[in-house]
């Protein structure tokens, strides 16, 4: 029956007066306000005070006053104190002081608050201000922070340490029943998401004044047409950090025709070679190093090889030579390839004896064999035919020489 109504006491009867439109408005606003606080609240916010009222284990009493607390404390930092006097939070929870006292203590028994003991100030011997304080399975069950990873079960001697409200939300409920809720309340529409992670390679971009959301925004736009943003930033990343408008640029390469996942798997490709002759060249000049000073012989021990101290030339000699060669060219990467294939091998007095007995038997062999006559010592012999031809070179010469004087 509504408030606004009145009763009248007539001779053994109560009979309602008719309600006045007015006061029926009245009452109905009066409800509303009770029921349903004009505040609009950021989103973490109300979903924490909404997961709050819903919390099962615990007292409704204690359920009014988490929610008043999850209105009252910093989204931001969560485990920081509570600056609130006992008449906002009694107000909030709608609860007598004594009732609030009472909350104080199921949440303190759930584990779900911190109430540390008051403490005197220094000189004054006065009493401070206590300050309440949400604990870490509270921040995580009113989804102010996000929870731990959870490698494997947790243990059956663990579980059974869990408070009851802990254990009542550990598992997320927005898939299933609370799906309308969620839908309802944060709509996709008017909600602006938060950016992820940026890739490494995309990084580079907020030096140029491109913000993250931009940055996203660019790659959705690539995979519009057909392209990935790090492709496009890999190929023209010198003309782009060189352009005046590099968003207007960037656009513009975006709608191109120019396939840059060709030029980036180009690209690529040719810095992976490069990477591997530099390291190519590392470790032949690593090899080289070792082996400084260092004299070598092949299998049969024909030929000599000395390194110099510097490792800037090489020096061979072979065994039917009088003098030996240097080579100062490219020899490393030879002369590696011979290390690391055993046609090259370290020197050893045997191998020093053997290469000195060739040489001596070749010394012996070019002594002993008869030098040839050189050919330039030879007379010569002008051959009939030789005359003839060379007769008539001196005719046509000279017939040429009496045109030029005559003209």
């Amino acid at each position: 029956m509504p408030i606004a109504q009145h009763f009248v006491a007539g001779e053994g009867d109560i009979r309602p007066h008719p309600a006045d439109p007015a006061d029926i408005k009245i009452d109905a606003d009066a409800l509303a306000e009770f029921t349903c606080d004009t505040t609009n609240l950021p989103w973490i916010v109300f979903r924490a005070a909404h997961r709050a009222a819903h919390l099962h284990g615990v007292p409704a009493r204690a359920r009014a006053l988490l929610s008043a607390l999850a209105r009252t404390v910093d989204a931001h930092r969560p485990y920081a104190a509570i600056y609130a006097r006992r008449e906002l939070l009694t107000g909030r929870a709608m609860q007598s002081m004594r009732t609030f006292y009472r909350s104080l203590d199921d949440l303190e028994t759930a584990g779900l608050i911190v109430r540390p003991p008051q403490r005197r100030y220094g000189e004054a011997g006065l009493f401070g201000r206590a300050y309440l304080h949400l604990t870490e399975p509270a921040a995580q069950l009113l989804g102010l922070v996000e929870p731990p990873a959870i490698a494997s079960d947790p243990e059956p001697d663990h579980q059974e340490a869990v408070a009851p409200a802990v254990r009542s939300l550990s598992q997320p409920s927005a898939s299933v029943a609370d799906g309308a809720i969620y839908k309802d309340l944060y709509p996709a529409s008017s909600q602006k998401r938060q950016p992820g992670q940026l890739p490494s390679d995309l990084e580079r971009l907020r030096r140029l004044g491109f913000h993250e959301f931009l940055i996203f925004k660019l790659m959705r736009e690539a995979r519009e047409h057909q392209k990935l943003l790090s492709d496009v930033v890999d190929v023209a990343w010198e003309h782009l950090r060189k352009a005046q408008r590099p968003i207007n640029y960037l656009r513009a390469l975006l709608r191109s025709t120019a396939d840059f996942a060709w030029q980036a798997r180009n690209k690529r490709q040719a810095a992976a070679r490069r990477h591997e002759a530099d390291q190519e060249a590392l470790r032949v000049a690593t090899v080289v190093q070792r082996n400084v000073g260092g004299i070598f012989f092949d299998c049969d021990t024909s030929r000599r090889i000395c390194v110099a101290s510097d490792a800037s030339t090489v020096t061979v000699h072979e065994c039917g030579e009088t003098a030996p060669r240097v080579s100062a060219g490219n020899w490393q990467v030879d002369f590696v390839a011979a290390i690391e294939s055993g046609h090259l091998v370290r020197a050893t007095p045997e191998r020093e004896a053997a290469f000195e007995s060739k040489r001596q038997r070749g010394r012996e062999d070019r002594q002993a064999a008869p030098r040839p006559q050189p050919t330039y010592a030879m007379p010569r012999v002008l051959t009939e035919a030789a005359g003839e031809r060379l007769a008539e070179m001196k005719k046509v010469l000279r017939a040429t020489v009496a045109g030029v004087r005559a003209h």
